[in-house]
């Protein structure tokens, strides 16, 4: 004869955290009651009794400074809003599926869609849905859903949106969400049985199929112990229903060979234990089931404890946890925010059914045999160990820069705030630290302080080594006449200081620019980035001379290469002399237009017909390459004009005589 105990019996993950609530408030001396029972299960509801937790049924019960708990089934907007008025704390215990569900028949209320909710009408889950919409139908079976296409009473036409109680059957909904796709042309569907009632009701199906005998723990005032109890009865003949052990009959299982037990969402843990313990005394079979629920519960608690690391394999992931198995009979759970310290990261991302991960032991429950646990906290154990090696080996690391305050910059190391000092964040002394915001940065770890839980770091110090590094290399390879590109530091009266990669070399202003400049501001600025070469360099001394303007910067060779003797080009006049002007044809190059070339007649002296700042056409008449002078002439251009005017002249008056001789053989013919 053997038992078996379905291992998804007892106690859900909302129902535990309810519990928990209650539990934890009332260890703190308030003065706590609950709206309604905190579950369906009457010994539990007992215990909290004797803790001096009051059941209140209507929020107008709780008076000013209680602390009133929300039940895991929840509640509707106008009981919570009546609850707000009273003046009281509020712990809401609901059920993150069931709060999931309010968000979304509220949404298609708004949406201007009609929320349709599969469920028992008088259920408090159900009850509080309803009541977070203005107008809603409820249908209790699928046949009921069916007869409302057909009768009429929901128009195909109709948007509807479409949940469910979260213990339903999934048979039931499965059912339902056909009638409606069937029957409905505008239908949002969104299955919200919990998939842990989900699993239950599954394990128990298997379960009851597979035994003479079935044994449902809980509630008769429970739903979803009655869908479990349903659902056994429907593939096993022999189910029986009880509230505790004491109501267990021998006469009921004799000749029985193997029986199977499960539980509802709301039977604690000890209750389970004591109906095992008194089956295995009815059926004399304490030795047969190797791995006993009893075992499996004495050993959790024993290996379990807060604190422990320990290795589980990823069973589930739902709305607000993820479920994990760790070879125990308690249920193991990681709420979403204790994944992972980066809040950007999405749990199913990282995390997959089937996944084996080591996990940190924040809280045993035995009595309700769960375990909440932590991912985010082993990781940070490991990342502070990781930490201190860093600190202790100089290594460089890489973060991201998320926040920047009066005393420098923060980044973020593997989850780990890490403080970087003004002084330290490679930003000049009155930069714009700000703009580093966003940026992934090379830093190394100074100081460690585990208790203090403080990490300080420093981007100088990584500059620092790689300047060192990038120095050692210059020098090393360095030569008169190699390029570099480099970035202007500073500028003085005398030239430029350009960084040519970890070391400082001097442009000297004459070396700046072909043309006559008075400062260096008027070629550079600081921050830009330039070619320069190598004039000469002392590597003892750490000294090296640099050159930007080339040959092809030189504005003479620019015009040689440009212009033609012949060439007619537009000058700005920018001396005048006794002899003549100068024009500027570039900048950087002149030309002379001699006073004899200034007019088609005998002038004076040039500013009779020029001025400094006019521009003229001029044509390029001489150019000395050896002594780099340029002659230039606008009376050339003036004389061809004149010498057309002349020809046009000559040709009229051919004309006139051709015409005039014409005309006399004409008077001589007559």
């Amino acid at each position: 004869m053997s038992i078996q105990i379905a291992k998804s019996a007892g106690f859900c993950f909302g129902v535990s955290r309810a519990v928990d609530a209650v539990e934890e408030a009332a260890g703190q001396g308030k003065t706590v009651v609950t709206l309604g029972p905190i579950i369906h299960n009457r010994h539990v509801v007992d215990k909290f009794d004797g803790m001096g937790v009051r059941v209140i049924e209507k929020p107008e019960e709780a008076l000013p400074g209680m602390t009133v708990i929300i039940r895991s089934h929840g509640v509707s907007r106008d009981v919570y809003q009546r609850l707000e008025q009273q003046g009281v704390e509020i712990i809401d215990a609901t059920c993150p599926f069931v709060k999931r569900i309010h968000g979304i028949v509220e949404k298609a209320d708004l949406a201007g869609e009609l929320p349709i909710i599969m469920g028992t009408r008088s259920h408090p889950e159900v009850e509080g849905i309803a009541g977070w919409c203005g107008h809603c139908k409820i249908f209790e079976t699928p046949e009921e859903l069916e007869e409302w296409a057909k009768s009429g009473e929901i128009s195909p036409e109709t948007p509807i949106c479409m949940v469910s109680q979260t213990t339903s059957t999934e048979i039931s909904w499965k059912k339902s969400v056909q009638i409606a796709k069937k029957q409905f042309t505008n239908a949002k569907i969104f299955d919200t049985i919990c998939k842990a009632t989900e699993s239950r009701q599954k394990e128990a199906a298997e379960l009851s199929a597979s035994s003479e005998a079935m044994v449902v723990v809980g509630d008769a005032k429970s739903s979803n112990t009655g869908r479990l109890a349903m659902i056994c009865r429907e593939r096993c003949q022999n189910v029986v229903l009880v509230d505790n052990a004491s109501e267990l009959k021998p006469e009921r299982f004799k000749g029985v060979a193997k029986v199977g037990i499960t539980a509802g969402a709301s039977t604690p843990a000890w209750i389970i234990k004591e109906v095992n313990k008194t089956m295995s005394e009815i059926i004399n079979a304490d030795a047969v089931q190797e791995e006993s629920f009893e075992a499996l519960l004495e050993q959790s608690i024993k290996t379990l404890n807060t604190g422990d690391k320990v290795m589980g394999i990823v069973t589930g992931i739902g709305n607000t946890e993820i479920q994990v198995d760790l070879g125990t009979k308690h249920a193991g759970y990681i709420p979403y925010d204790e994944v992972s310290a980066d809040p950007s990261v999405k749990p199913e991302d990282i995390l997959h059914v089937g996944d084996e991960i080591e996990v940190f032991v924040v809280r045993v429950n035995d009595q309700e045999g769960t375990v909440q646990l932590s991912k985010k906290k082993l990781d940070g154990m490991k990342i502070w160990d990781d930490m201190a090696a860093y600190a202790e080996e100089k290594a460089t690391v890489e973060g991201t820069i998320t926040e920047e305050n009066k005393g420098g910059l923060v980044a973020t190391v593997k989850g780990i705030r890490v403080f970087i000092p003004a002084s330290q964040s490679g930003v000049a002394k009155g930069g714009d630290m700000a703009a580093m915001l966003g940026q992934t940065v090379q830093l190394k770890v100074t100081e460690v302080n585990r208790a203090r839980r403080r990490v300080i770091g420093s981007i100088r110090a990584v500059n620092s080594e790689a300047r060192k590094a990038s120095q050692e290399k210059l020098w090393a390879e360095i030569e008169e006449g190699k390029k570099y590109h480099g970035t202007v530091k500073s500028l003085t009266s005398y030239g430029a200081f350009v960084d040519i990669g970890g070391v400082d070399g001097m442009v000297h202003v004459s070396e700046l620019s072909w043309n006559r400049i008075k400062t260096p501001a008027e070629v550079v600025s600081v921050g830009d980035e330039i070619d320069v070469y190598v004039i000469s360099f002392d590597a003892e001394k750490r000294k090296i001379s640099l050159g930007y303007k080339t040959a092809e910067m030189n504005p003479w060779n620019q015009f040689m290469t440009a212009y033609n003797v012949g060439d007619v080009v537009t000058a700005k006049v920018v001396k005048l002399m006794t002899f003549g002007a100068f024009a500027e044809i570039m900048p950087g190059v002149d030309g002379l237009i001699h006073i004899s070339q200034i007019a088609d007649r005998r002038i004076g002296k040039p500013e009779d017909v020029l001025a400094e700042g006019q521009e003229v056409q001029v044509k390029i008449t001489d150019v000395d390459a050896e002594n780099k002078r340029i002659s230039l002439s606008i009376r050339a251009l003036l004389e061809p004009a004149k010498e057309e005017e002349e020809a046009e002249v000559e040709a009229e008056a051919e004309v006139e005589e051709a015409a005039e001789v014409a005309e006399v053989a004409e008077e001589a013919a007559e």
